[in-house]
This record gives structure tokens, C-alpha cells and sequence, in this order.
């Protein structure tokens, strides 16, 4: 079939809640992918920050063969030795206490969000509690996550959204402040906020936020699902400051590929929260999501990845700037590591769409936000490249 055929088939049998770009992927090596033409794209997507060990990583692929040959699934009825590794590697790189695994970055912070008001409740019976949350946050589609993202366009349509959230501005401790009441549970935001428009959370805000859970006795929760798994160049964002939060999500380039999320938390917030009967999923924790997950933990270590991250992070940093500086379009350049975005005068999508056609994949954050987030494996020749491709669009 050629190309046309195959988005043809596609609109007739998928719902439409996507707007594709009109290519159709085949295949992937290192940080490039491959279109049925055999056309070649240098991706500075990742999958949205999925991708993080770039394709056709053998040492990966053969972990996730071998264990197709022992076990995919069971249930969480069962132990499997992939999901215990997997909880002690994880445990050992944030410093959380317990994990629970789940499908998605969306079931994480819903595990988040569920766990936050049962450790309320189990503190005075009430079912009132409030979960601050943060304007222009994105957390996910589901109910729950919807109901905690700080953006009114993507609620609007499903309302009424889980009840009792309140929302503040990031970087703005006052703000949070205002929203503090006798029935606040939990503080959510993400540590790097990344449709949002690449904003990261400066180190006294994370600092005051810390400061006012541990006076309050309020959870900090903290989404690093995108900026996390060592997009900042740190295993998770919030160790750049040192600033432990008492839950956690992750999702995205856990996996690297492979749907799996998780939701951690500190020992004190584990005994005093979720039990038997609370919370349950019936993939999480599955044999072959967390053998993917141990391979993942393992080639970060064995490969350097957050040397990379820190090294060609910075340089991305200084050709960005240079684009900054070289074009009017631009206003604003943010980011840290390899989450990083450039701040255009007029929407994105142009120079997007031109950037496909010359073998190029970014994405937007918002409608004025270029976004890079590539796999973490990128030189910083493939910068070079991107650099040289972006400013022929331009």
C-alpha cells in the first residue's frame, strides 16, 4: 500500500481525537526515524520524551525478547521477579520508599491523587479535603488528571470534574499561599511544566512549597512524567534542588517505549495511606513492562545517559540562544538538560509542518512554543544538524 492509502485506511477506523501529521512511520535506528518511503527524519520528539535511549538499542530489545520467552503476564495476585527488581532499581535512583506501577503517567497521578485523600482521610474521616494544582499544568486525560490540569479548554467539555481543586501559579509561592485552607491535602505540580510551555520550577519555589507541606502536614506531589528519567540531567528534576517530594509520577521514558508508569512515595506516606482493596490495576506491575524498566535503569548507568543529557544539554542551550539572538520570530528561550523551547512571536505550526518536509520532527508546547525534547542519546552533532535543518525552515 502506499503512503496515502494507509491515512486513508487510518481515517476511516481510528477516532478522530488526533490531528496526525501525514506521514506514516515504519521503522527507527539511533535518533532517526524512517517513513514507508524510507525517508529519513531526524526526531527531536522522542516520542514526546519517551524515547529516551534513542531505537533499536540491541541490549534493550533482546531484555524485552528474553522475557517474551518466559512470561508477559500474570496478575498482581502473584509476585514476578521483573516487577521486584524493577521497584528496588527505582527506589534506589529517587530515593522513594514504595512504587506502585501502573499503565500510563495519567493512572499515576491518579494514584497520586487518590492517595493524597486517603491519607487525608485517615487523618480526621473527612472526604472534604483540597488539592492545590497549578495553572497551565497538564497532567493527563482521565478524570482525575483532568480535574488537577490548569487548563479550562481541555475541562470545559467534561465537566463536572472531580471536586475540591484549587489552582495556583507556579513560581508563586504567595499565590499558593491564598489557596491554603484547614482542608488542603496536597500540593501538586509538575517540576518542569512541559505543554504548559517549558516552565521549570525555580528552587525557592520548590523550597517554600517544601516549607509549607511540612507545616501543614500537606503532601507534596510532584509530575515528572516528562521532565523526569533524566531529561534535566538529573534522574528526576527535583534533584537538582534536593527537594524531596512525598509522592511522585512517573511515565514516559521509564518505559522507553513500553506503556508503564508508576506512582512512588515516601514509607511514612505509604503507611498511612493506600492498602489492600484501595487501589489495583490489572497490567501494573506486568512481567514484561517491568523488564523494560530494569533494562532502561540498567543502560542509564552503563551508557552515561545523564552525562550526555548534561553535556549536550548545555550546548543545545547555546545554539538555542543563538537562535534567540540571530531571529526577531523569537521571543524567549526556556528549558534545562534536553527539555528545552523557544518562545515564538506567532503560532508554530509552519515551521513545524516545513521542519517535517526537510526530515525534521519537533513539537509544540502550546500554540507559540517550539519544543525540543529528543532521545537522550542525541551529539552533539545531531544538534547541529537540527540547528542547520530549523534555520533553513526559518
Amino acid at each position: 500500500m502506499e503512503m496515502k492509502e494507509y491515512i486513508e485506511e487510518a481515517e476511516k477506523a481510528l477516532l478522530h481525537t488526533y490531528n496526525r501529521f501525514q506521514i506514516v512511520l515504519e521503522k527507527g535506528e539511533g535518533v532517526h526515524l524512517y517513513d514507508i518511503n524510507g525517508k529519513e527524519y531526524l526526531d527531536f520528539c522522542a516520542g514526546i520524551a519517551v524515547f529516551a535511549l534513542g531505537y533499536g538499542n540491541k541490549a534493550y530489545n533482546d531484555a524485552l525478547k528474553d522475557q517474551i520467552d518466559k512470561l508477559l503476564h500474570t496478575s498482581n495476585y502473584y509476585y514476578n521477579i521483573p516487577a521486584i527488581e524493577a521497584a528496588k532499581k527505582i527506589k534506589e535512583v529517587s530515593g522513594m520508599d514504595r512504587v506502585f506501577f501502573t499503565n500510563s503517567g495519567a493512572e499515576a497521578i491518579e494514584g497520586a491523587i487518590k492517595t493524597a485523600r486517603k491519607y487525608a482521610y485517615l487523618k480526621d474521616g473527612k472526604t472534604d479535603h483540597e488539592i492545590i494544582a497549578m495553572e497551565h499544568s497538564f497532567h493527563g486525560r482521565t478524570m482525575g488528571a483532568l480535574s488537577v490540569t490548569g487548563n479550562p479548554h481541555y475541562r470545559e467539555a467534561f465537566e463536572p470534574m472531580i471536586g475540591n481543586i484549587k489552582f495556583a501559579k507556579l513560581n508563586d509561592i504567595e499565590s499558593v499561599k491564598s489557596q491554603i485552607t484547614d482542608k488542603t491535602c496536597a500540593i501538586l505540580f509538575e517540576t518542569v511544566q512541559g505543554e504548559g510551555g517549558i516552565f521549570p520550577a525555580t528552587e525557592s519555589f520548590m523550597r517554600e512549597v517544601r516549607d509549607l507541606c511540612d507545616a501543614h502536614d500537606i503532601l507534596m506531589i510532584l509530575d515528572e512524567i516528562q521532565c523526569g528519567m533524566g531529561r534535566t540531567g538529573e534522574m528526576f528534576a527535583w534533584q537538582r534542588y534536593g527537594i524531596k517530594p512525598d509522592v511522585m509520577t512517573s511515565a514516559k521514558a521509564l518505559g522507553c517505549g513500553v506503556p508503564v508508569g508508576a506512582f512512588m512515595m515516601t514509607e511514612k506516606v505509604g503507611a498511612h495511606s493506600l492498602v489492600a482493596g484501595d487501589h489495583g490495576t490489572t497490567y501494573g506491575g506486568n512481567p514484561f513492562a517491568c523488564a523494560a524498566i530494569c533494562k532502561v535503569m540498567e543502560l542509564f548507568e552503563s551508557e552515561h545517559v545523564l552525562d550526555n543529557v548534561r553535556r549536550v544539554g548545555a550546548y543545545l542551550y547555546e545554539q538555542l540562544e543563538g537562535l534567540l539572538s540571530e531571529y526577531d520570530i523569537f521571543t524567549e528561550h526556556r528549558g534545562v538538560g534536553l527539555m528545552q523551547g523557544l518562545v515564538c512571536k506567532e503560532p508554530v505550526g509552519p515551521i513545524i509542518n516545513k521542519a517535517l518536509e526537510e526530515g525534521l520532527i519537533l513539537i509544540n508546547a502550546g500554540a507559540n512554543i517550539i519544543r525540543f525534547v529528543p532521545p537522550l542519546v542525541i551529539t552533539e552533532q545531531d544538534v547541529d544538524d537540527m540547528i542547520t535543518i530549523l534555520k533553513r525552515c526559518l
